[in-house]
């Protein structure tokens, strides 16, 4: 983990870790991707053959660990750690497209910038329905403690809402319980 101060703040980065993931992959040297996951990819998809678990699980678990100073994959490592039992090459390609993502943001992190203000804030989000194969919702949901993001979460529900105001309360209580803990 890499570290930088500057009078501005602190940068907090896993760089030389994303570099030597995209080494290993082979990725270091392929086209790389504007966006972690497919724009509007809510299609259901040829799944394809099953690809070698081990290889999928041990890949989706560094890509796991990188999110802990990356949520801009958060979203798209929740979903590809869905299938971590049973992965197929369509699962497999949206790992690689994360992996090309990261490619052009090797040196992203947190940034915990100095400042006056002094408030803690949360904010929710949910898709309803958003998921096509059981019509589940997900709700996403960070935390800003002094301006700074410190918490973030996306997960699908447990649960099938009935409503678009049914998911959204679920994604605004469970993020009022992670601002209360």
């Amino acid at each position: 983990m890499e570290v930088a101060r500057t009078r501005k703040g602190i940068l907090i980065s896993q760089r030389k870790y994303t570099i030597d993931l995209l080494k290993e992959t082979g990725m270091l040297g392929g086209r790389p991707s504007e966006t972690p996951v497919e724009v509007n990819g809510k299609g259901k998809k040829e799944l394809g053959n099953p690809v070698d678990r081990g290889r999928y699980q041990r890949l989706v678990g560094r890509l796991i660990y990188l999110s802990h100073t990356r949520p801009d994959i958060a979203f798209a490592v929740s979903v590809v750690s869905q299938y971590m039992h049973s992965p197929y090459e369509e699962h497999l390609v949206a790992v690689y497209r994360i992996l090309r993502y990261l490619k052009m943001t090797p040196g992203k992190g947190l940034f915990f910038g100095k400042t006056n203000q002094r408030q803690i804030e949360a904010f929710t989000d949910a898709d309803w329905a958003g998921s096509v194969e059981d019509r589940r919702s997900t709700s996403g949901y960070c935390t800003m403690a002094w301006g700074n993001l410190v918490t973030w979460r996306s997960k699908k529900q447990s649960v099938v809402a009935r409503s678009s105001a049914e998911a959204e309360f679920r994604a605004l209580a469970h993020g009022i319980c992670d601002k209360i803990d």
